[in-house]
């Protein structure tokens, strides 16, 4: 009678309710290094003098929505996945370039037309540069841990920032356009590590080698 009971019991129990799956979510790192170099090998032709002053406002929109929007959502799906500095990373630059759309469109003519001299302006430029000079300084380091690719684009990146904001502070403008010069290189360094993340997980297989170093 009992034994009976129990499978009658068995037969009408529901079923275990199913493991919650985790949903996979695909690598925003590409889409944040290709924003971030494009954005800067457009700005660093300007800055390299390579490109006409006057069609310089062709960077904002970039830096709104690619440099900007693009890899600051890329930082938020980092996050996401648990990446600390994939995160910090790419929310910080996109920001970045969302605050340079606005210092460049909103700050710097305010300044002017309140009366502030244009050695001023160069000067406050050359701050907003030497802070994100640090904070790339400090990602470099992190970065020793990630791949050869990411170590490049930092270091790189670095010293973009570095020569930029000596070229604003002290006044020489050849200090600025080598700064402009090794920007294009951090930029050609991150395609690059954006097309071989993008190459290899297509292929499923390396294609084009990153350098991990750990």
């Amino acid at each position: 009678m009992s034994s009976t009971t129990e499978e009658r019991t068995a037969r009408t129990a529901p079923d275990p309710a199913p493991a919650q799956s985790t949903p996979s979510f695909a690598d925003p790192g590409p889409l944040g290094l290709a924003a971030f170099a494009l954005t800067t090998f457009t700005l660093s032709l300007f800055n390299a003098g390579l490109a006409p002053e006057a069609l310089e406002p062709l960077v904002l929109p970039l830096a709104l929505f690619y440099g900007g929007l693009a890899q600051f959502l890329a930082g938020m799906w980092e996050f996401r996945k648990a990446n600390t500095f994939g995160a910090t990373a790419f929310a910080s630059y996109g920001a970045f370039w969302l605050a340079f759309a606005a210092y460049v469109q909103f700050i710097e003519p305010e300044m002017e037309a309140s009366g502030v001299t244009e050695a001023q302006v160069t000067t406050a430029t050359g701050i907003f540069l030497l802070g994100w000079a640090i904070f790339t300084l400090y990602m470099l380091f992190a970065s020793l841990r990630t791949t050869g690719a990411l170590v490049g684009v930092f270091a790189t990146l670095f010293l973009t920032f570095a020569l930029l904001a000596a070229g604003d502070l002290t006044g020489v403008d050849a200090i600025a356009t080598a700064g402009g010069f090794v920007g294009l290189l951090s930029a050609l360094i991150a395609w690059y590590a954006s097309a071989a993340v993008v190459t290899n997980a297509t292929w499923g297989r390396t294609v084009l080698p990153v350098g991990p170093r750990s």
